[in-house]
């Protein structure tokens, strides 16, 4: 099983020191965890069928899934994936590659594939800047989701947020022309900071004024459903890839 432990912090090197469009890329992700049997058992038993081992060459992603007239959706960090298993019950004709480092989220996930009889998920356990920067060719998805992913709090800090300048260019070198960003978040602070970052790429139109109506596609979550009751706002960004 040593194929499913993930690699330290991924890392962009930069070519040349003064090229800011160049700096690294950090993914700062938590990597520990405690299994539970069905997560074991799961990684032991379905990764086989429906994981992807790393490694530092472009997927063939017709080839992976077995279709090659199928969107072809990125999830970046699906946590314990309970969302990415449900959009995938939803959206059948699309196929969804998960990536996520957190073991535990991996074998839960893999846990609902085999529970939920799914075919359209493909899980790979690695950090998804070295997953986009060398397996996933130019202009191959059709969309993107990021879903509440974890902020650092001071805008001081914004190196060390995910959603990033220098990330989102990436992102954008493996979107298909007309493609989607989707990025999800409870925080308004950390939303704000996305809206302005996804909306300085001119690679990118907003499909909204600013925020976007919940997708349809997007199921809500047992916290987001509390945190409404209790007042807390989620804040959705759709982008398109011009």
């Amino acid at each position: 099983m040593n194929e499913l432990n993930p690699t330290e912090n991924t890392q962009i090197e930069a070519t040349d020191a003064n090229d800011a469009s160049q700096r690294r890329i950090r993914s700062f992700v938590l990597r520990q965890g405690r299994l539970t049997k069905g997560q074991a058992r799961a990684l032991e038993t379905v990764f086989p069928k429906f994981g992807i081992t790393y490694k530092p060459e472009l997927l063939d992603l017709a080839t992976q899934f077995g279709r090659a007239d199928s969107k072809k959706i990125l999830e970046i960090g699906f946590g314990m994936g309970e969302t990415t298993a449900k959009i995938a019950q939803t959206l059948p004709e699309c196929d969804f590659l998960a990536a996520e480092v957190h073991t535990p989220g991996v074998g839960a996930l893999l846990k609902l594939i085999d529970e939920s009889a799914l075919t359209n998920i493909r899980v790979i356990q690695h950090d998804v800047v070295e997953v986009l920067q060398n397996m996933l060719p130019e202009a191959s998805l059709d969309g993107i989701h990021i879903f509440f992913p974890d902020p650092w709090h001071k805008k001081r800090h914004h190196k060390r947020r995910l959603i990033q300048a220098e990330f989102v260019k990436l992102l954008c070198t493996r979107l298909k022309p007309g493609a989607y960003i989707h990025v999800a978040t409870d925080w308004q602070e950390y939303a704000e900071w996305v809206l302005e970052v996804l909306s300085a790429e001119p690679q990118l139109q907003n499909t909204a004024k600013d925020y976007a109506e919940k997708p349809a596609y997007r199921p809500l979550t047992k916290f987001e459903n509390r945190g409404i009751k209790l007042g807390h706002g989620v804040w959705d960004m759709v982008f398109i890839r011009k």
